[in-house]
């Protein structure tokens, strides 16, 4: 009896902090931003009307290309076709055809196919097509988790060419699409947004947003890299990778995503996956946001821990398959390992979306006196990690982290 009246003000304590580690809890599970504005409400279809194709592969980046395809990419898998033996790949091309509601999917020989699997082997992890050129940002081009590298085909996704240079700090870099062939895009750059660290795998505490004119996509040296907003809320760029900031924060939460423009609702939305300890081929969340620029100010559409069907490690709403008004959309992901569709429909309110700010082209010199860091989350189970680079390096005449 003496032992427990001792432990009765341990047992006192603890129960009064639980409350506050309950809370603590909620508040960390909560998204990052604030709600839309101009989106009020994201509704599902049910479960049972979700379309699977392509059983066995995954990834799936998307775009709208000049014969008014979809062209896409698969990995660790067989693409549609799945012919029983045939050896997985790595990186595989796909074309899609038709509605979301009857689609089908076509299989392209390709000299772009590579072999390896998980992060041994380069895979897609984005698809742009714009003046007749696919493009393609491939990541795990190091063969080990990591760096993104870029290539390019000029007879839809039949034979491809290679950069001979990589971003070395970045680990999932992915497009932003806008229209059939890159129509409706607001200025003549090509945006493209990538968790700020050389991983695939591993979350870091922010996304950077890039942008090179389009018709010099292949040259590094025209990249710029979003800096900040300044005073009247325009943004400022650098040509100089050190001088980066972000264009969207979420500590430990910040990993593979996809995002596309809604020219009807003029909203970008983006898609980002939940860092989740399962697979979420068959489990976990993600959370959906839009702005009226691609660099903001974002805010959350959807916001889910645990979707009712497994997310995959990426998804999308291509631009096709966006109703006329802007409000029914298609989510293509890679659940149980499908080229997976579901339909979602928007509630929109009362104040009107907040027009768009083109052409910026304000660009800042300035070097910063130290480099931005990242801190990696553990991936999951026998998932590379990776740690900053201590010290910095040079290529082209630039001094990066």
């Amino acid at each position: 009896m003496k032992r427990i009246k001792r432990l009765i003000p341990l047992i006192l304590f603890v129960a009064l902090l639980m409350p506050s580690l309950s809370l603590a809890r909620e508040r960390s599970l909560q998204a990052p931003y604030p709600p839309s504005p101009v989106i009020k409400n994201l509704t599902w279809a049910p479960a049972s009307t979700i379309s699977r194709a392509a059983k066995g592969a995954d990834t799936w980046p998307l775009t709208w290309a000049d014969d008014d395809s979809l062209y896409t990419a698969f990995g660790d898998g067989q693409g549609f076709s799945k012919v029983v033996g045939e050896t997985k790949l790595s990186l595989g091309f796909s074309r899609v055809d038709g509605p979301a509601t009857g689609f089908t999917g076509t299989d392209i020989s390709s000299n772009g196919q590579q072999l390896g699997d998980g992060a041994k082997g380069k895979k897609a992890s984005g698809m742009l097509m714009v003046n007749s050129t696919l493009y393609m940002w491939v990541r795990n081009a190091n063969n080990n988790g990591q760096q993104c590298q870029l290539a390019w085909s000029n007879d839809h996704a039949k034979t491809w060419s290679w950069s001979n240079w990589k971003f070395e700090e970045f680990g999932y870099c992915t497009f932003i699409n806008y229209g059939k062939n890159y129509s409706g895009a607001p200025d003549n750059y090509v945006y493209t947004v990538t968790p700020d660290s050389p991983s695939a795998y591993n979350a870091a505490n922010q996304f950077i947003l890039m942008r090179v004119p389009k018709d010099k996509i292949t040259n590094e040296s025209a990249y710029e890299y979003f800096v900040n907003l300044d005073s009247q809320g325009n943004p400022v760029w650098t040509n100089n990778i050190s001088a980066r900031g972000p264009v969207f924060k979420n500590p430990g939460g910040a990993r593979r995503s996809g995002i596309t423009y809604n020219a009807a609702l003029k909203r970008y939305l983006w898609w980002q996956g939940i860092p989740h300890s399962g697979d979420e081929k068959t489990s976990g969340g993600f959370g959906i946001y839009d702005a009226p620029n691609p660099w903001g100010p974002w805010t959350t559409v959807y916001y889910t821990e645990q979707w009712d069907v497994g997310p995959g490690e990426t998804a999308s709403f291509p631009t096709k398959w966006m109703s006329p008004d802007g409000k029914t959309l298609y989510l293509v992901f890679s659940g149980d390992d499908y080229f997976s569709v579901r339909m979602a429909t928007l509630e929109i309110g009362n104040e009107p979306p907040a027009e768009p700010t083109t052409a910026p082209t304000k660009v800042s010199t300035v070097v910063p006196t130290a480099k931005p860091t990242f801190v990696p989350t553990t991936g999951p189970a026998g998932q590379p990690t990776v740690q900053p680079t201590a010290t910095p390096r040079e290529r082209d005449g630039r001094t990066r982290p």
